[in-house]
Parts: C-alpha cells; structure tokens; sequence
C-alpha cells in the first residue's frame, strides 16, 4: 500500500551517505506510462528551496516521468551552487533513465543553508536506477523503501492505498507516500508526498482533484504553525488501468487517500502526545469556521493546557476572540471529548467530567452564526517537541 501500488510504477529507496545514521536518504518513483500526467502544489513560503524552484518549471507542461527525493539536506539558501546541485541532479536521473532531465521532479528535506554533496546524490541516483532496473512494478516492498528514504524525524513511513471505479467502469488504484513529523502548517503543501494513480486523467484534472483534496486535508494540518521552504505534493497518472474516472469521483478517493496521510503525519508529530481534532460549527462561512480553528490550534497556551490533561476551555474562547470571524462572543458553545463544559458562554458541565487521557482529543466550538463547519488538526505542545526541536541539528 504505498506508490508501487497502482500498474505503471516502479520505486526504490537507497542509502549514499547523505544522513550520518547510513539510512536510506535517496528515494527514485519512475512512472512507466503510457501517460505521464501529472500536478503539483508547492508550499505557498515565500522563501523557496532550490528543489521547489526546479519543480515548479518542470511542472509547467504537466508532464512528469520522475521524481527523486532525499532526505539529509534542504538544498534551500545555497545560492547558485545549490540550483545546480538540484539541475544536476534530475540530469543524472535522466541520463539512468534516458529521460528529459525537465520531466524530472526534485525534491529535498533536511537542514536549511547547508549544501548537498553532488557527488554522493549522483552515486545516490545510479543506485536507485539499478534497484530500479531490478524491480517489478506494484512491488511493496520497493514501495517501503522508497516511503523510508524520504523519513527525517519521522518515527515511521507513512504510505497508503485507495481503490476507486466499479464493476461497470472498471477499476483503479491511488498509493502514496509522506514524510513529515514537524513544521506541519497550510500552505497548499506541507510536506513531502507523492502519490500515484494508474487512472486515465489529464494533467488538468489531476491539477482540479489534487487542489480539490488538499484544501480539505493537508491545508487543515496544522500540528504547530511552522511552514517550510520545501513541501511539496506531487500527483502522478500513469493511465496504465485504462479507466477515466469521473472527476468527483476520483477526487473523492484522491481525498480519502490524502486524509489518510495527513492524519498519519499528525499521528507521529514530532514529541507529541496529544492529537487533536478541532471542529468548528455553526460558523457563517467556511473561512470563518477554517479561520477559528486555526487560531485555537496555534494557541500555545491551548496546546499547553491539553498536555497537562486541563480541559481549560477558556483558553479557546480566548482564541476564538483573535479571530475576526462572525460570532456573538457571549453565545459560544465549547465541548472537550463529549462533555460541554461551556454553553452560551457561560459555564456548563463540570470539567471534572473530562477525560483527556487518551491520545484523541475531540474539541468542538458552536459560533451559533451559520450552518458551515471545519476541522483543523494539531497537537499538544509538549517537553519533548521542544526537547527535539533545539536538538536537531546536533
């Protein structure tokens, strides 16, 4: 269940010595047609890494046969030399593959304003295309390697499988792979992933289905309010099933295949110990339900209060309040996993009644102001996400 398992790709995962632990840090998905279809979206960072820069001139045509990933470096802040680093890069893919180097994605993870060593991604490359050349396509265990390679601080892979069609219609498959356990905030992309489909659809649907999906999934991510210079998420077709699906239909299962991956990226955030799910209701609009959420996942005090155990609501109306959204302030509905312990903006069931034991904390906020609704997903702000996140680089 990862990105080998639609018909028409092939993967692998290798180590070249760019981590210090001699893991897997390169990983190759050839896409072996007979369509090439493709769409991307990157992270909306201003402050770009020179794999996105690359990524974004190849993806103009809509046309992509590989993509190559490492992990042990960001190759952003490193000047001219880095751009070339990340153009000779998809050049050696090519020359392994007899492929264009401008159907070539990039994409790397890692430490900022570091440079990336061209000679091990080139040793990296070479290997990967021989494990290539030994493969079988929908092979799961070349999947695996592939989902590992691209791990930084992740504790596990993260892939998954989605089928979709009918009897009728006949059948596909959607895999994909993630890498992600911090820096986890919207921005269209939020991390490394790449998923796969062996459906029949033009670039131009995959680009509809793919924004469609990560609006609703990745967007509403928001583990702790960091964006980064290198996320992006790549959707590749393959049309090797035959089948066209209908464009809701497949952006239906596009999306299920992205809830998956998000909520397994929350799952293994960096030193949490709380996952958090905030749902928003009664809102005038969906922004205003997005926009609450948001101000309530991002609120330290909040996320303090939910690793102690304290069912604090008060600390959620205070974030409701940052927000300009529509709501009367002295009529909002607070419920922390089933108990409502605020109602109309005055106390309600005893927070005594709350457990917040368990790893799943289910948060629900009533504007009473209109019939839309959001769910934002984060964590709890713990000793040990400080702990590994000034310790990171050492």
């Amino acid at each position: 269940m990862t990105v080998t398992s639609p018909t028409g790709f092939i993967a692998a995962g290798v180590a070249c010595g760019l981590k210090k632990s001699g893991n897997k840090d390169l990983a190759l998905v050839q896409n072996l047609g007979p369509l090439y279809n493709s769409a991307v979206v990157f992270t909306s960072n201003r402050c770009k890494a020179n794999p996105i820069l690359w990524s974004q001139q190849v993806i103009a045509d809509g046309r992509v046969e590989a993509i190559v990933l490492n992990s042990g470096g960001a190759n952003c802040y490193t000047g001219s030399q880095g751009f070339q680093v990340t153009h000779s890069t998809a050049e050696s893919v090519a020359d392994a593959l007899g492929i264009s180097a401008g159907d070539v994605l990039v994409c790397s993870t890692g430490l900022i304003g570091e440079q990336l060593p061209l000679e091990k991604l080139q040793a990296g490359v070479h290997l990967a295309s021989e494990a290539l050349g030994e493969a079988t396509a929908n092979s799961l265990e070349a999947g695996i390697a592939a989902a590992e390679a691209i791990m930084t601080t992740d504790s596990k892979p993260k892939t998954v499988q989605i089928s979709g069609g009918s009897a009728a219609a006949g059948n596909y498959s959607i895999g994909g792979m993630a890498k992600g356990a911090g820096m986890l905030a919207p921005g269209l992309a939020t991390m490394l992933v790449v998923i796969t489909t062996d459906a029949h659809l033009e670039s131009h649907e995959l680009d509809t289905a793919l924004r469609a999906a990560t609006r609703v999934t990745f967007d509403r991510l928001d583990s702790d309010g960091c964006m980064s210079t290198n996320d992006q998420v790549t959707l590749m077709a393959s049309g090797a099933s035959g089948v066209s699906p209908e464009l809701l239909e497949f952006t239906d299962r596009l999306t299920e295949a992205c809830a998956s991956l998000a909520l397994q990226l929350q799952a293994d955030a960096e030193g949490a110990s709380h996952d958090i799910a905030i749902t928003v209701l009664g809102a005038a609009t969906e922004d205003d339900a997005v926009k609450v959420g948001r101000s309530v996942a991002r609120n330290n005090l909040f996320k303090a209060a939910i690793f102690g155990n304290d069912p604090n609501w008060g600390r959620v109306l205070a974030a409701v309040g940052t927000t300009d959204a529509t709501f009367d302030p002295y009529d909002i509905d607070v419920t922390f996993n089933g108990v409502r312990v605020c109602q109309g903006g005055q106390p309600d069931q005893s927070r005594d009644q709350v457990d917040l034991t368990p790893r799943a904390v289910d948060i629900r906020i009533d504007l009473k102001s209109g019939a839309h609704t959001a769910t934002i997903y984060t964590n709890d702000l713990t000793h040990d996400y400080v702990h590994e996140n000034s310790a990171y680089s050492s």
